[in-house]
């Protein structure tokens, strides 16, 4: 199942890249993408593995953006 967010405070499209990279390692995503311009992260997971997938993704996120928001649409 697909879940879309709101992803705000990324710095650079590099910095997008590479989270997308980090995010993609996390175990139960089936893929995950960042659109930086746009502003929005899809994540692709079982919907019950979705919880304990977007703990793991919200981590990777303070850690490498600190100053990011996100918030599901």
């Amino acid at each position: 199942m697909k879940y879309n967010f709101e992803i705000k405070g990324i710095d650079c499209a590099n910095c997008a890249a590479e989270l997308e990279r980090e995010i993609n390692k996390v175990d139960g995503i089936k893929e995950a993408t960042i659109n930086f311009m746009g502003e929005k992260m899809i994540i692709e997971c079982e919907e019950a593995e979705k919880e304990e997938v977007m703990k793991k993704v919200k981590k990777i996120i303070k850690r490498e953006e600190p100053d990011c928001i996100v918030k599901e649409i």
